[in-house]
């Protein structure tokens, strides 16, 4: 957005300029999409990887990672089609709002730790000691 255009040679000259990014931009989107690698790279570029070296999730055209973007359509979906069944809209509604808000602190990073919580403790529970070990003596046939 540079001077305003005060006749028709600035108009002119506006149109020329706007012709020329058209052009440029529109090579620059076919380079992107002119193979399917091109066009998967381009699809998951917009998906930033979780855990990256720098401690950053990148940036790419959403702010979350896919398993925070699939939650945000999975846990409304959901809650308004078990508990809250037959909810009028206004239910329904919140519970969208407040269902989007919450999928921000879904990401595969959270997802992958509650998952490892999880097995640990059916891993501590399969792990259990026999009385024996924890100090109990062990019944003898003798006595």
């Amino acid at each position: 957005m540079g001077e305003p255009i005060r006749d028709i040679h600035d108009l002119r000259i506006e149109i020329l300029r706007l012709r020329e990014l058209r052009e440029e931009q529109g090579t620059a989107l076919s380079k992107r999409f002119n193979s399917p690698s091109a066009l998967f790279s381009t699809i998951f570029s917009l998906f930033p990887k979780s855990g990256s070296s720098s401690g950053e999730k990148g940036s790419g055209f959403f702010d979350q990672d896919i398993v925070g973007m699939l939650s945000r359509f999975i846990i409304p979906f959901t809650l308004n089609k078990t508990i809250f069944r037959h909810s009028n809209f206004i239910v329904k509604t919140l519970v969208g709002i407040i269902s989007q808000k919450a999928s921000h602190f879904i990401s595969e990073d959270s997802v992958a730790g509650i998952w490892d919580k999880i097995t640990s403790l059916f891993k501590s529970k399969t792990a259990r000691p026999t009385p024996a070990h924890r100090g109990v003596p062990a019944f003898s046939e003798a006595s």
